[in-house]
């Protein structure tokens, strides 16, 4: 985890993106080249690439059959990247969050189009969770050691960071340090393991790890729900085949609980039905990143 500095996000943010756009734009870099035949695929890294692979190998294959295309998965080692391999076409689809398609799709000049969302994403929630019994509300926070997700994670951090300052407490200069895990269940981590006094994560890999009885929620306990937001989509450039296009999104709503190959990929994504999203759903995400100096 890392110290904070007021100007330290948006100077990361960007200097993250610009060497990630590097990265993609030389030659033989980590991504295949264009391949007829093939769909490649990857996801934000808000969880360990282990769960990742595991939560995406029974969707892979069902994309596959759908499409008639290979289906390649591959891993990305930070935000910035997932955005800059879609925009730089050496990715075609990406599980962004919400504040990563923003990203996106203004890095992309509008050049991107979210296809489907979860139906949980419509009213998605973070929380704030704590061992620190004097801890009780977003107000007893001040003074206090907070860890984030990644910077550029919607319910990991600017979506809390939007409520704190909602709430009158500016995590710059209220607490008495913040700092970013990188991921959710590291968020977990390090208020479990007293690293920090708090942090704050989305409320779908809590429940997942509190389920999986990797936390005791009697030790490290929510103390703050966020109300609703738009979060999580599946993106695709702009610029792929609508035939595509079309093909995987209604494979992505034939989705069905009642079936068994349908009832295991939806309980891996943690979702009840998927459903069509369109980029106007994301503007409040767009302007609350914008209000917290996080994106220009």
């Amino acid at each position: 985890m890392t110290l904070f500095s007021p100007s330290r996000v948006l100077k990361n943010l960007f200097a993250a993106t610009a060497t990630a756009g590097l990265m993609f734009a030389a030659a033989g870099g980590a991504y295949a080249q264009n391949t007829p035949g093939v769909l490649r695929v990857s996801a934000i890294p808000d969880e360990a690439p282990t769960e990742l692979q595991r939560k995406f190998k029974p969707l892979g294959d069902y994309l596959a059959k759908a499409t008639g295309l290979k289906v390649e998965f591959t891993p990305v080692t930070d935000y910035a990247a997932s955005v800059e391999g879609l925009i730089n076409r050496k990715i075609d689809m990406v599980w962004f969050g919400g504040f990563t398609f923003v990203q996106a799709n203004v890095r992309s000049k509008g050049q991107v189009t979210p296809l489907v969302q979860r139906a949980e994403d419509e009213k998605f929630r973070s929380v704030f969770i704590t061992t620190n019994p004097a801890i009780n509300g977003l107000a007893d926070l001040k003074g206090k050691t907070l860890s984030f997700g990644s910077e550029s994670s919607t319910s990991g951090h600017l979506m809390p960071r939007s409520f704190l300052l909602g709430a009158k407490i500016n995590p710059d200069t209220d607490l008495k340090r913040i700092a970013f895990s990188g991921a959710h269940d590291a968020t977990v981590a390090a208020v479990a393991g007293g690293k920090v006094d708090a942090g704050a994560l989305n409320i779908s890999v809590w429940e997942k790890l509190v389920e999986a009885k990797k936390v005791d929620p009697k030790a490290v306990r929510v103390f703050y729900t966020t109300p609703g937001y738009y979060d999580y989509n599946w993106t695709v450039r702009s610029d792929m085949n609508p035939a595509l296009q079309k093909k995987i999104t209604d494979a992505f709503l034939a989705l069905d609980e009642s079936t068994p190959e349908g009832k295991q990929i939806l309980e891996l994504q943690r979702a009840t039905k998927f459903i069509p999203t369109k980029t106007a759903n994301y503007g409040a995400i767009e302007a609350a990143a914008r209000n917290a100096g996080l994106l220009k």
